[in-house]
């Protein structure tokens, strides 16, 4: 592949909803400029960018993948994202490298979610936009109505530059409206024919609202079209050129991926009016004096790039996929990792086509690459020039909304899980993996339940180990209501030396359930020697793990140490020990022992028509409402739900709002179960116990 400047650069991230086509799109755009001889299909799992195994083998794709193509002088970086929600993090870092999206919808569906998820974040990352109607050779397709929902969601800057030559099973091509051109057949076959008659009222039409959106992004422009009515072609070509940049004109095209029908024409429109990165500016701060800097796309600056993905392979090791800032990179160029303050060693430097290598000797501002084994290098990281640093900022990944506890299939394989788990983490920023203190279980946390199984998928084809995901346990504790006053007193005679050990406790709730224990000593007269007081103590922290209802730790417990008694030669630590756990164990059990449940505090974000059923669905949860703050079309509901009711949350949410909503969750405090509740996880607790038996 040849060297190209950044003006003849267009990276373009294709995004949109599931199941919309955008991996055979991507397909038919290689096969049409001449990249791959013939093209894939996803339901074969022999496409270029579906080449993960759990792609290949669910049919669907799951990290975003590279796909250079050379069209008429010009080089498209294409970036297939996912379309499924569980995999969103895919679409983080190419919007932050991308100048251009063309978000795919369906000719069937119309306007999803996805499409709806795609704009929003190109409008916050500043990335141009286009649609592209695909599928139009399906039964049902309407390009029309399609465009009308658009028009509806997203506004007038949305305007049709390619129209359909017929629809469903007669759709054969497609008609440029700025050069008045029709073309039919497919992929390397597609070829300009005469226009169809009737279709110059459409055509007209079509130009008429493309002349009001370029006459909209010049004031020159404007007055000229308000006089004369008419603009030429130059200033149409270059007003949409600025408008697609700007974001104010979102030109429409359609094809048919999968039968390659109008893909070369979507080409045409993407190389001539997405905007190429040349002369973008990117701001930073040099990391050793806190300064803001400022990159400028152009060759003659110095040297920067940002890691937008990082790939784990078995064979190759890590590979770091990175846009070019500014400068020039070559295999010689000494690289410094501004993020973690390191000199990495370049190596071999090379383009990515899904899973195929293209060795170069050189990547310029603007261009997208790839190297490998970079030892301390990581997705969001700068990689710069030591004598000139900046550090970009980080790419912002979604939290985990659904957790759960992993374990070994086989034991002692618990090393390698944990080491597998963390090398996908550098290939996933959007999975966690952590111990919960209050259960003791490793949690991996993503978007979905999908995402984890995913997930414990490539655990075991990357690193032939197997995990084993259950639902995680709930960090129950117990805690007493009332005072008691109770003896515990231990006496044993063997033969010889006996034990013997009596204490006297007074146990009582401390009234806040974050203190786990107080141990006061009152004790008077030498009735308990000074020597076994801290034997005392002991016995009852060993003890408070496990308390007297279901097992679970006690936490708000003082006991306060005011009498006892001794003998001279059977009392000893291990006896005293003993005392104080028969203490306690029959203290707290008079003492109105309690089950405690972790609450949290939610945060649920939702468009306007879904605020009943959420509020209703947290009713059934248990949760209260605490409050709603309204804004844009937008409701946020604040609620404190029990942390039992929570875990599969994030797959309700997103049915129940067909992904519109999101949430957040934090701990808040710890309350009461309900007396019905406490009896079936009391009785669950009694059941493993006598399993474990």
């Amino acid at each position: 592949m040849k060297q190209y400047q950044a003006e003849d650069i267009r990276n373009i991230a294709v995004v949109g909803h599931g199941s919309e086509g955008k991996t055979t799109l991507v397909e038919a755009m290689l096969f049409a400029s001449g990249a791959i001889d013939r093209p894939g299909r996803v339901e074969d799992g022999n496409t270029v960018t579906d080449f993960d195994s759990e792609e290949t083998r669910r049919g669907i794709s799951i990290s975003a993948a590279v796909a250079p193509v050379e069209w008429k002088g010009k080089k498209l970086n294409f970036v297939d994202v996912p379309g499924y929600f569980d995999f969103i993090g895919e679409m983080m870092g190419p919007m932050r490298v991308c100048e251009g999206a063309a978000i795919v919808v369906g000719s069937v569906s119309g306007v999803t979610v996805g499409a709806e998820k795609a704009w929003d974040f190109s409008k916050k990352n500043g990335v141009s936009k286009c649609f592209i109607i695909n599928q139009m050779d399906r039964e049902h397709a309407s390009f029309q109505k399609t465009l009308d929902q658009l028009r509806d969601k997203f506004g007038t800057e949305v305007v049709p530059i390619l129209l359909p030559l017929g629809e469903g099973l007669s759709f054969k091509g497609v008609v440029n409206v700025l050069e008045k051109k029709a073309y039919e057949a497919s992929g390397k076959a597609c070829k300009e024919v005469p226009l169809p008659a009737g279709e110059d009222e459409a055509i007209a039409a079509a130009r008429e609202e493309i002349m009001e959106a370029v006459a909209g992004t010049d004031e020159a422009l404007m007055e000229k079209y308000f006089e004369e009515g008419e603009l030429s072609e130059e200033e149409i070509l270059k007003g949409l050129r600025i408008g697609v940049t700007d974001g104010s004109i979102v030109p429409v095209a359609c094809c048919a991926g999968l039968g390659g029908v109008g893909v070369a024409p979507v080409l045409d429109i993407l190389a001539a009016y997405m905007p190429s990165p040349a002369g973008r500016e990117t701001e930073g701060v040099n990391p050793k004096s806190g300064d803001v800097e400022t990159r400028i796309c152009a060759q003659d600056q110095p040297f920067s790039a940002m890691v937008f993905k990082t790939i784990v392979d078995k064979f190759v090791g890590k590979m770091s996929l990175f846009k070019v800032c500014s400068g020039v990179l070559t295999s010689t160029t000494a690289l410094y990792n501004a993020n973690a303050d390191k000199q990495e060693k370049a190596g071999n430097l090379f383009m990515l086509r899904g899973k195929e290598q293209i060795m170069c000797d050189k990547l310029v501002a603007g261009d997208i690459g790839a190297l490998a084994k970079l030892q301390f290098t990581g997705t969001g990281n700068t990689l710069c020039d030591a004598a000139k640093p900046i550090r970009f900022d980080d790419i912002e990944f979604p939290a985990p909304s659904i957790s759960m506890a992993v374990y070994a299939k086989k034991t002692g394989e618990e090393d390698k899980i944990f080491s597998g788990l963390a090398r996908l983490q550098e290939e996933d920023p959007t999975i966690t993996v952590g111990k919960d203190a209050g259960t003791g279980e490793t949690l991996l946390s993503g978007q979905g339940e999908m995402h984890i199984e995913v997930i414990s998928k490539k655990l075991a084809g990357k690193f032939g180990v197997e995990a084993q995901l259950q639902d995680p346990k709930i960090a129950y504790r117990e805690t007493i209501r009332k005072s008691v006053d109770q003896e515990g007193r231990h006496k044993k005679q063997t033969g010889g030396h006996g034990q013997f050990a009596d204490v006297k406790i007074i146990f009582e709730p401390i009234g806040d359930s974050t203190t786990e224990f107080e141990f006061v000593d009152k004790v008077v007269g030498g009735t308990v020697p000074r020597n076994f007081i801290p034997s005392v103590e002991k016995g009852l922290r060993e003890n408070l793990p496990r308390g007297v209802l279901a097992g679970y730790p006690m936490f708000g417990l003082r006991a306060t140490l005011y009498d006892g008694g001794y003998h001279p030669v059977d009392s000893s630590e291990m006896a005293f020990k003993t005392a104080a756990r028969i203490a306690y164990k029959e203290g707290c059990k008079k003492a109105n022992p309690v089950l405690l449940e972790p609450i949290m505090h939610v945060e649920v974000t939702i468009p306007d028509e879904y605020m009943g059923d959420i509020i209703g669905d947290m009713n059934r949860r248990r949760g209260r409402i605490m409050g709603m703050e309204p804004g844009n079309g937008q409701q946020q509901v604040v609620a404190e739900v029990p942390q039992a009711e929570m875990f599969k949350y994030a797959t309700d949410l997103r049915s129940m709002t067909q992904a519109r909503g999101s949430f957040t969750m934090r701990f808040e405090r710890y309350e009461e179960v309900p007396a019905n509740i406490a009896e079936k996880i009391i009785a669950n607790a009694q059941k493993d116990e006598d399993e474990d038996e």
